[in-house]
């Protein structure tokens, strides 16, 4: 249920900057930004030279990995290339910012994610670009449903022994992330809370570290998302739950947190894409209707299958929404953890 959007500054702002810079676009805008049939005729002929697509990810990464993926498709759908230009560092900061202050032509996109829109209005008071007011939504991309991992010494052959494993080693069991305020880190927080129990939390730089600390025994648990299954195949972990709302497409046989008495630790990490604010709306739902179209064919459909990810596409306004409920909500369950803005 979405939450009153003063309790985040970036949200709160959104309005006023999005005025702003409105007014900053019609004082140059050419004409056919400026009336609503010339727009759409731009549309119409739009696009006439190669694209980009920002990414702030290292290559390789799931992200870079589907984006390359779409980009070949999305090729031969527009009759233009499409570069996908990686922008990593920062937390996605980078890349982020680099994409808001492109010109809203539809020549520069941009794949936003719940850590770089999201996760990072929480935790810093500062971001030289507003989620809300400096991006024109186009749809939602894919989410990478997320896993509950534990090595194969912990007991727990379930969520509910889990958390009685937990409760009567109070402060003893560790949790592995990513890094601080990432999803794994967060869905740790959640199901302490949700649950009741006191788990340690264990950092580390990035998901290879996380995952060796796990097959290891270093950490008895972990939050990931599919790429640590080829480790449950190979025996060096168990993975016992899923971490949404619903069981995943990838592991139907999975149950969910949920399932087992503790509702609320549901976080899925998601994927959209986006331009700069002040795209004109007849160019906006024309890439709607185009990626919408590409992310739903078979071919990618099937690459989306091997990378263990699922395709999920919306309106712009919905992928919006989604940036306005996560906030606030991810906002309190951080809070909660002591985690608060820098």
């Amino acid at each position: 249920m979405p939450a009153p959007t003063k309790q985040s500054p970036h949200i709160q702002h959104a309005n006023e900057r999005m005025s702003r810079r409105a007014l900053l676009l019609g004082a140059s805008a050419a004409p056919w930004m400026l009336s609503s049939a010339g727009a759409q005729t731009a549309a119409d002929a739009y696009p006439s030279r190669p694209l980009k697509i920002i990414v702030g990810f290292t290559p390789g990464s799931i992200g870079d990995l589907f984006v390359r993926s779409v980009a070949q498709l999305m090729t031969v759908q527009l009759g233009q290339p499409i570069v996908v230009d990686n922008k990593p560092g920062a937390s996605q900061v980078i890349g982020a910012e680099l994409a808001a202050r492109a010109a809203p032509d539809g020549y520069t996109l941009y794949l936003g994610t719940q850590g770089g829109l999201v996760l990072n209005a929480v935790v810093r008071k500062k971001l030289p670009y507003d989620p809300i007011a400096d991006f024109s939504p186009i749809t939602m991309m894919f989410v990478t449903p997320m896993y509950l991992y534990v090595n194969p010494s912990v007991p727990a052959k379930n969520t509910a022994e889990l958390i009685a494993l937990a409760k009567s080693k109070p402060g003893k069991l560790t949790f592995a992330s990513i890094g601080p305020v990432t999803a794994a880190h967060v869905l740790g927080e959640m199901f302490k809370s949700e649950a009741g129990v006191d788990m340690l939390h264990v950092p580390f730089k990035g998901g290879p570290e996380a995952t060796n600390a796990l097959i290891s025994g270093q950490v008895d648990i972990f939050f990931n998302g599919n790429n640590s299954m080829a480790q449950v195949k190979q025996g060096k972990a168990r993975v016992i739950a899923s971490a949404g709302v619903k069981r995943s497409e990838e592991r139907p046989d999975l149950a969910t947190i949920a399932e087992a008495g503790v509702p609320g630790v549901d976080l899925l990490p998601w994927f959209g894409l986006f331009g700069p604010a002040g795209m004109p709306r007849p160019l906006v739902d024309r890439l709607n209707r185009e990626f919408v179209a590409v992310l739903k064919s078979p071919a990618m459909k099937e690459r989306a299958t091997q990378m263990g990810v699922e395709i999920v596409t919306s309106t712009p306004a919905a992928l919006t929404n989604q940036i306005k409920v996560e906030t606030p909500q991810l906002s309190k369950v951080l809070l909660k953890a002591g985690v608060t803005p820098e």
